[in-house]
């Protein structure tokens, strides 16, 4: 539902814009200022969203919590929405699982799946899908002329729904359990939406699929906001896929210029890192596929890579070793300033968990999304259409390195630096976009379907675009991401003035 303005998108932003200002106006008391958001975000005696004002609130306070990085509570727990406050009130605070989490009051028990006769029914001679039904289950109602189905004998196959020439048998599933792509949720004993953790890799899909917005993420809105006060340098390092997020009339330029009006010390674009990244891919593939390995998968998707791994743990060393643009950005940035705090702003939930690793924890201190950064440039009043431009942009990428934001975008720059370096070698790509997509892959690879391959995988369908925090309607990301590639300097990765520093970065 990207780049539509739902109900759900509308409470989002209001959530993250008053936890942004909740960190500005260092006077507010902490505690007693979350026990009033609720009623400050839903005035009134009668609900906007719900037909339940007390709901709404009790929505709006575990989403609060959620966005100041505290634990999501159940309605069974008797406790006020400031427990545990002080946890959130400290700059250095990081993302603990689990990440995605689902507020179960606001779940509306959706059936896992459910084949349904609608109003379109014209209750034809034909009757196919009486016919057709391996279970009896659906037979003609003489009283209304329509079809009707037994849910007790419906075996969900959806032969019914098939042979109607009226479409009118339709197939709900739960939105959230359709949109996971390693199956991770299922039913609880009360019919809610559960994650199972095990499997879940915190691509975010079920967060942006959910209609009734019941399932949230944690951010670090507070804390980021909080380091900045407290005098630390901190480093923004923002990934390619931010082109038009913030509106169409937002360059570079004037991005830059927001964030240092915001307080941050400087700017980065993670396409230098991404050019990092394919160059350092190039390499290892060159170096080890096939002589050590049978085919070779990208790294820089954290939900894909962590998907592969988890799923086909005899073949994880199959997945490249490559540090993700995120991580080469972030040791780039401390390399130069070691003192500095780096602040990832990209479209990703699964970074968060990224940088959770320990591994990681030493290169980058915060993650946003955009769409949280959209609320703290709300809390500050900060135009980014009107903002005077600031002439150095953001920086000196290649095409190539901006392109990863798009799917096929990182195959196609691990290549390039092959055809450059090695023109004598060929090298075939087979790529897959979403994590039922990417499991068919990996599945394949593993039967030996793709020998010498490398496969470029991307969580999200239509790339990093299209990332559980982005705002933009997907296919209008891709063209603008695509045209603002073009604009780079250079059009390979291993072109740009950082490439001499891989080696420095690279343990």
């Amino acid at each position: 539902m990207r780049g539509v303005e739902t109900r759900i998108q509308e409470i989002r932003h209001r959530i993250f814009r008053e936890v942004a200002r909740m960190a500005y106006h260092t006077e507010w008391p902490v505690d007693k200022r979350i026990e009033e958001l609720p009623y400050k975000i839903i005035p009134g005696e009668v609900g906007n969203f719900r037909n339940d004002v007390f709901l709404e609130r009790a929505i709006v306070g575990e989403r609060l919590r959620l966005a100041m990085g505290l634990p999501c509570r159940s309605a069974a727990e008797h406790a006020p929405l400031s427990d545990n406050i002080e946890a959130a009130d400290r700059d250095e605070t990081y993302y603990t699982p689990p990440l995605i989490n689902v507020i179960k009051f606001a779940c509306n028990a959706c059936a896992e799946k459910k084949v349904l006769v609608t109003e379109g029914c014209q209750g034809c001679l034909a009757h196919p899908c009486e016919e057709v039904c391996p279970k009896e289950a659906i037979k003609l109602d003489r009283y209304n002329g329509r079809s009707h189905i037994d849910q007790e004998k419906c075996i969900k196959c959806g032969r019914c729904a098939d042979v109607c020439s009226y479409k009118a048998i339709i197939i709900q599933e739960r939105p959230c359990a359709v949109a996971c792509g390693v199956d991770a949720i299922h039913t609880d004993a009360n019919g809610k939406a559960d994650i199972d953790y095990d499997k879940c890799v915190s691509c975010g899909m079920c967060l942006v699929n959910c209609p009734f917005g019941a399932i949230a993420d944690k951010s670090q809105i507070f804390q980021v906001i909080r380091a900045i006060q407290s005098g630390e340098r901190v480093y923004a390092a923002v990934a390619p896929a931010f082109v038009g997020q913030f509106g169409p009339k937002v360059t570079p330029g004037k991005l830059r210029a927001a964030m240092k009006q915001l307080g941050f010390a400087d700017i980065f674009e993670v396409a230098i890192g991404a050019d990092l990244c394919a160059t350092q891919e190039a390499e290892d593939f060159v170096r080890e596929v096939p002589e050590e390995l049978p085919f070779m998968g990208t790294s820089c998707c954290p939900a894909w890579s962590v998907m592969a791994k988890k799923t086909f743990p005899d073949h994880a060393n199959c997945i490249s070793m490559a540090l993700t643009p995120m991580t080469l950005t972030a040791r780039l940035i401390k390399h130069n300033h070691p003192n500095g705090k780096v602040v990832f702003i990209g479209p990703c939930a699964a970074k968060k968990l990224e940088a959770m690793r320990k591994s990681v924890r030493s290169e980058v201190d915060f993650v946003l999304t955009f769409e949280e950064m959209a609320g703290i440039f709300d809390a500050k009043h900060v135009d980014l259409t009107t903002i005077e431009e600031d002439p150095t942009g953001v920086n000196d990428a290649s095409t190539d390195g901006r392109n990863f934001a798009v799917s096929g975008g990182v195959a196609t720059a691990v290549v390039d630096v092959i055809k450059s370096r090695y023109p004598d070698r060929e090298v075939k790509v087979a790529k897959a976009e979403g994590l039922r997509e990417c499991r068919q892959m990996m599945k394949d690879a593993v039967a030996g379907k793709y020998p010498g391959y490398l496969l470029e995988g991307m969580a999200c369908p239509g790339g990093c675009v299209a990332g559980a925090g982005t705002m933009q309607p997907i296919k209008k990301s891709q063209v603008v991401v695509n045209l603002y590639a073009k604009q780079a300097n250079h059009k390979i990765s291993n072109e740009t003035e950082h490439i001499k520093e891989l080696d420095k970065l690279v343990d």
